[in-house]
């Protein structure tokens, strides 16, 4: 089995993801954007995951392969595979699926809680279920509508749309449940102009201070969405 992740900036790698996935037995491969943009053949991948990155998924004039990188994500998704998206991963998947993406009212920067959104109806597909509320780690300035037909998973006080799942397989996630303390330090040391005290961005000394039982809680949670889409895709892999 082959999983292949989309990586836009050095400092947003897989974290947590890369052990579980050597663990559950895959050979794992990258694309990475901030060196050369060259995919895989789509055949050749079992499990696609969509990283965060600064940019936004509207930004093709600036970054060109934005449009084949939605495309890839696009078949991907079509073609019933797992697929994992994260911050703008999880944009790149709305976008790719023809929902829009644009800034959210405020920025949310740090540890604040996010809440299962009652499950309305009856899915022709089973569905991956968060705990009443869970402490994540967030960074990010934009949002973007729910695709079409996708099950709304979780939400917060300050962005509505945080977690999503489209058909059995693919799931969106605008937090960082992958976060180490490692990968914290990085991502606040390149990004810490975007750390202007507000209600939902909190400041970089508390950032990281953060203690290790936080990083576990979240770490085992995306443990448990790995699981759940490798034994969703299951017949993608056959």
């Amino acid at each position: 089995m082959r999983a292949h992740y989309l990586q836009h900036v050095a400092f947003e790698g897989l974290g947590s993801i890369a052990p579980w996935l050597k663990e559950a037995g895959y050979k794992i491969s990258s694309t990475r954007y901030f060196e050369a943009p060259v995919l895989p053949e789509p055949e050749e991948v079992d499990f696609l995951i969509a990283m965060g990155g600064p940019m936004s998924v509207n930004d093709e004039m600036q970054f060109p392969w934005l449009s084949e990188e939605k495309a890839f994500i696009r078949g991907a998704i079509l073609a019933g595979k797992p697929v994992l998206g994260v911050c703008l991963g999880t944009q790149l998947i709305a976008a790719a699926m023809g929902a829009r993406v644009y800034p959210n009212p405020c920025r949310e920067i740090g540890w604040f809680p996010v809440r299962a959104v009652p499950i309305t109806g009856t899915p022709p597909f089973r569905v991956f279920r968060f705990p009443p509320a869970a402490e994540v780690f967030h960074w990010h300035g934009e949002t973007f509508d729910l695709p079409s037909d996708a099950v709304h998973l979780a939400d917060s006080e300050a962005c509505r749309n945080q977690a999503f799942q489209l058909g059995p397989s693919s799931i969106g996630l605008q937090f960082h449940l992958e976060t180490t303390p490692e990968s914290l330090q990085e991502i606040t040391a390149n990004c810490r102009a975007e750390l202007v005290p507000s209600a939902y961005v909190q400041a970089e000394a508390a950032l990281l201070a953060t203690p290790p039982a936080k990083f576990k809680a979240i770490n085992d949670l995306m443990a448990e969405v790995l699981s759940f889409l490798h034994a969703s895709g299951g017949k993608a892999r056959r």
